[in-house]
This record gives C-alpha cells, sequence and structure tokens, in this order.
C-alpha cells in the first residue's frame, strides 16, 4: 500500500485552490489598497475608478492580469507566514 503522501493531488499545496478571485482581490484590496494595487500591477482598472466589480471584470477576461494578480496574492501570502 502506498504511503499516504503519494495519495495526495498535487493541487493540495497550491496557494489558490478554494480562493474565488473576488475573494483574493478583496483580500489584496484590505491589505494594499487600490493605489498599492496600482503600483505594484500596472492595469488601469487598479488606476482608474477602481471597484472590485470592474476589476473583477477585466481580470476574468485578461489572462496575463489575473495570473499577475494571482502571483502578488501567492507572494503577500508567503510573506506573512515567515
Amino acid at each position: 500500500m502506498p504511503a499516504p503522501e503519494s495519495n495526495q493531488h498535487p493541487q493540495t499545496k497550491n496557494p489558490l485552490q478554494g480562493v474565488t478571485l473576488e475573494a483574493l482581490l478583496t483580500e489584496l484590496h484590505a491589505q494594499v489598497g487600490w493605489e498599492g494595487l496600482a503600483k505594484r500591477i500596472d492595469i488601469n482598472c487598479f488606476k482608474q475608478d477602481p471597484s472590485i466589480k470592474s476589476s473583477l471584470k477585466f481580470l476574468r477576461k485578461t489572462p496575463w492580469a489575473r495570473e499577475k494578480v494571482e502571483a502578488l496574492y501567492i507572494q503577500l501570502k508567503q510573506g506573512s507566514h515567515e
């Protein structure tokens, strides 16, 4: 019988697992605000009349921007655990 560790799916270590884009964006906004997001990721949805709704709409349509936001979320999460 294999060890329990080998039965685990590789996604179990994914820090984004179970986190919706809305929850991720809401947490980032709470941590660094719109100005902080705009400084870290140069996209207009964080600079011009930002809101969760408009940012979600843009990020759902724009994979490269979503990847940057997810990477920032992971970076900030890892930093808070050290």
